[in-house]
C-alpha cells in the first residue's frame, strides 16, 4: 500500500467512523447512561463486528450478497426489527443505569454490539466501499489484514469520542427528567439513522 493510498484510507476511516450512525448513537446513549468505562465493551464490539465484516467482504462475501439479493433483504428486515427493539429500550429508560426493570437495565455487551454491526446497513456499505476502493484486485490476505489494522487504529479512538461525549454530560442529565428526554431523542435519532433500511423493508 502506497503512502498516498494509506493517507486516503486513514481519512476515509476517520470520516466514516466519526460520522453519525446507529452504532455511534448507541455509544452516545451508553456513555450518558452508564459512563465511559462500562461502555468499553460496546466500543470494542462495534469495532470487532465491523472489522469482521470488512474481512468477510474482502474474502468474497460482497460478491455473494450481490449474487443473492434476497439475502440483503433478509438482512435489512432483521436489522429493522433489532433496531426498533433497541430504540424502544432506550426510549423507555428514565434514569442513569439504574437497572429499574424498564429500558436500558445494563450496558450493551460485546456480543450484542458486534451483532448490531452485522445488521447495520451503514457498516455493510462502508465495508464494501473500503474493500473495493483500497484493495487491489490481486491483493491477498496480508493486504486485507493491513487494511483492517489501519481501520482499527482509526475507528476505535474515533467512535470512543461518542461514548466519552455521553459520559461528559452525565452530570447535566442526572437532574430532573433530562435523561428521559435525552434517551427519547437518542431513540429517535437511532431510528432516523436507519430510515433508509426501514423504508426499504416496508416497500
Amino acid at each position: 500500500m502506497s503512502l498516498e493510498t494509506l493517507l486516503a484510507l486513514i481519512g476515509f476511516a476517520f470520516v466514516m467512523s466519526i460520522s453519525p450512525g446507529p452504532g455511534n448513537f448507541l455509544l452516545l446513549a451508553s456513555g450518558a447512561n452508564f459512563g465511559f468505562q462500562r461502555s468499553i465493551p460496546l466500543v470494542l464490539g462495534i469495532s470487532f463486528g465491523f472489522l469482521s465484516m470488512v474481512f468477510a467482504v474482502g474474502l468474497g462475501l460482497g460478491a455473494v450478497l450481490e449474487t443473492y439479493p434476497t439475502a440483503g433483504q433478509i438482512l435489512r428486515a432483521a436489522c429493522t426489527v433489532y433496531v426498533l427493539w433497541l430504540a424502544w429500550k432506550i426510549a423507555r429508560s428514565r434514569s442513569l443505569g439504574s437497572g429499574s426493570g424498564a429500558g436500558l437495565e445494563k450496558p450493551f455487551t460485546f456480543l450484542q454490539a458486534a451483532s448490531l454491526q452485522l445488521l447495520n446497513p451503514k457498516a455493510w456499505t462502508v465495508a464494501l466501499i473500503v474493500t473495493v476502493s483500497y484493495l487491489e484486485p490481486e491483493a491477498g490476505v496480508p493486504d486485507l489484514l493491513l487494511l483492517i489494522a489501519v481501520f482499527a487504529a482509526v475507528t476505535i479512538p474515533s467512535i470512543s469520542v461518542w461514548a466519552l461525549s455521553g459520559h461528559g454530560v452525565r452530570g447535566f442529565l442526572a437532574r430532573g427528567n433530562r435523561i428521559a428526554i435525552f434517551n427519547i431523542v437518542m431513540a429517535v435519532l437511532l431510528l432516523a439513522s436507519m430510515l433508509p433500511a426501514i423504508l426499504s423493508v416496508a416497500h
